[in-house]
């Protein structure tokens, strides 16, 4: 016995120590953590337990069976806990063939996903791969295709999370971009579908790794990223914190922690907040903040689309999904990016049961030649069709402007909102007072204009109107609403509603 226990430990050493002391120092050097230490880090101490530790690459061509078989063959799989709930992972390991998948490696991501799949639990990938192994041809090809199948049936069922730890091309990009969520690390990961060689062969531009593809660029440019962080350590830390909010699977309740935050606390200054010129903005994160339990507020995609906030919080102690315009950014103003943004998150609070909560200020649609030739009929319509398609609890607190059609897709009550609130600052009408009286007596003198706008303010710039067509359910003190929205989420706890029957929807994509 002691003889097979000694084997066992030779061979458990051998999978531990990955490509080597010299291939782990090197991968220190550039500030990165090796897969095991970022595992470490990730989840509770010892609660990781490994899978398929012992297996290895099956390739002989182009000279593979000469190199040395490692056990694990570049990826550590397995299931841990973060704060006691249990996550399933994938850690690829750059120091063993450069993290490339082979058909092994890709056997082992899959059988992760298989189980978390069977148990109802989510997976975190870490990613750090040069890619498909060259020598494998098309048996590495089939091993991204079989992950990709898995996130696609993973989908909406639980969970998941992709943290960009290092070199993510070509084909691989496709996985984590099917996954829910992508945390990034600055100035040591990136994602792109042609690296810059090709780009330089192909289209003759002249372009970093970093700009091409990095964090900052996928985080501020393309909304690829949600984050992008300073370092593993932080970005293994804010996936602990993060992992938080999330529920185990579109089968179970949002988590729940204590909290000491009285549910009907009272904010007097959100009373004053909105300044009395509707041309200036205030900070809208200012009246999220003050609205969630202990002000803690987890925003997605901070550096993208500005002009809508989008983030998890908590209402005594249950995780919600806020949405909200922010007037700082382009006055709040929907566009391409923003919709896109929030369509999103949206429909991934409505697929695990997240409740909405929405804050809007938003003066209309972008105009302009750019929006319109680049689809913004398209891209708007996809958080409109997002928000109605939500069947979680939804309460809609308007807390200045709501103009045109961005009223009717910010979850107004025709799109089953279910409470819609109004601050007395709010303003519900078709457009702006100018403009409509503008075009409602076209040719008038300027004098005419206004005393018209005068008129036309003194009618619509308020929430009554709408209040009074059963569209906004109460007009109530901005300093209540953290209190509202606690006792509407307790009413809506049981809220029961269903889509007609249907093989899936055809959102505009």
């Amino acid at each position: 016995m002691s003889a097979n226990i000694a084997e066992m430990e030779k061979r458990r050493a051998a999978a531990r120590m990955g490509g080597g002391q010299r291939r782990i120092d090197a991968q220190h050097a550039k500030g990165k953590l090796t897969a095991r230490e970022r595992l470490e880090v990730l989840l509770d101490e010892g609660s990781f337990e490994e899978m398929d530790t012992y297996v290895e690459h099956n390739c002989v061509d182009f000279g593979m069976h000469e190199q040395p078989k490692i056990p694990g063959d570049g990826v550590v799989t397995g299931s841990g806990t973060i704060n006691g709930r249990l996550v399933y992972v994938f850690s690829q390991d750059f120091t063993v063939f450069g993290g490339a998948v082979s058909e092994r490696h890709a056997m082992k991501i899959c059988k992760v996903m298989d189980t978390a799949l069977k148990v109802g639990a989510p997976v975190i990938g870490l990613n750090d791969s040069g890619g498909a192994r060259i020598q494998e041809g098309v048996a590495s090809l089939g091993g991204y295709a079989e992950i990709f199948q898995r996130n696609v049936l993973a989908s909406g069922v639980v969970p998941q999370l992709s943290l960009i730890m290092g070199p993510c091309a070509g084909g691989a990009v496709y996985s984590p971009a099917m996954t829910d969520f992508i945390f990034m690390v600055k100035d040591s990961s990136y994602m792109f579908v042609t690296g810059p060689d090709v780009v330089k062969t192909v289209t003759n531009e002249v372009v970093t790794q970093e700009e091409l593809g990095g964090a900052v660029t996928h985080s501020s440019k393309t909304s690829v990223s949600d984050l992008a962080l300073e370092n593993d350590i932080e970005a293994l830390l804010a996936a602990r914190d993060f992992f938080d909010f999330l529920p185990l699977s579109n089968r179970e309740e949002v988590p729940e922690r204590p909290c000491a935050d009285p549910w009907d606390r009272l904010e007097d200054s959100l009373d004053t907040i909105v300044p009395p010129l509707a041309s200036q903005p205030y900070d809208m994160h200012e009246v999220i903040r003050k609205t969630l339990d202990e002000g803690e507020f987890f925003e997605l995609q901070p550096t993208f689309a500005g002009n809508i906030l989008i983030g998890f919080g908590r209402v005594e102690g249950k995780t919600v999904g806020v949405v909200a315009n922010q007037p700082m950014v382009l006055a709040g103003v929907l566009d391409i990016d923003s919709s896109r943004k929030a369509a999103r998150f949206v429909r991934f609070c409505d697929a695990f049961n997240i409740p909405i909560v929405t804050f809007v200020d938003v003066p209309g649609f972008l105009p302009g030649t750019d929006q319109e030739h680049n689809g913004i009929i398209k891209h708007g319509a996809k958080l409109l069709f997002a928000y109605a398609e939500a069947t979680v609890p939804k309460i809609t607190v308007i807390t200045r402007k709501a103009y045109g059609g961005a009223y009717d897709v910010m979850s107004s009550k025709h799109l089953r909102g279910d409470l819609n609130y109004a601050w007395p600052t709010a303003e519900i009408a078709v457009m702006g007072a100018k403009g409509a009286v503008e075009i409602i007596f076209r040719g008038q003198d300027a004098e005419g204009i206004a005393a018209r706008t005068k008129e036309y303010e003194d009618r619509f710039a308020n929430p009554f109107v709408a209040a009074s067509r059963g569209y906004i359910d109460e007009v109530i003190y901005p300093h209540s609403t953290r209190r509202r929205i606690a006792l509407g989420l307790r009413k809506l706890r049981n809220k029961s509603l269903e889509n007609p029957w249907k093989k899936h929807d055809n959102i505009p994509l």
